[in-house]
């Protein structure tokens, strides 16, 4: 599959660190299994990873965390 932002990469299986900002909080979270470009790294959570990221980040920011790093389980 080809990625659709530099249209010349091919989608490979990786991971990924995701950065989140909102308000004052930032979490990232590291190892995110994604489809990641080989032409200009950018990469592509499947629906179900989005929904884990989100909500992982929504509890940091409503626990009231300014920085957090989340690892990322192997599945």
């Amino acid at each position: 599959m080809n990625c659709s932002i530099c249209k010349v990469g091919e989608l490979k299986d990786g991971n990924v660190t995701v950065t989140l900002e909102k308000g004052a909080s930032i979490v990232l979270l590291k190892n995110v299994p994604a489809q990641v470009c080989n032409n200009c790294s950018s990469y592509f959570l499947d629906p179900a990873m989005t929904r884990i990221v989100l909500q992982k980040a929504e509890n940091s920011v409503q626990n009231g965390a300014e920085l957090e790093v989340i690892q990322m389980q192997a599945a």
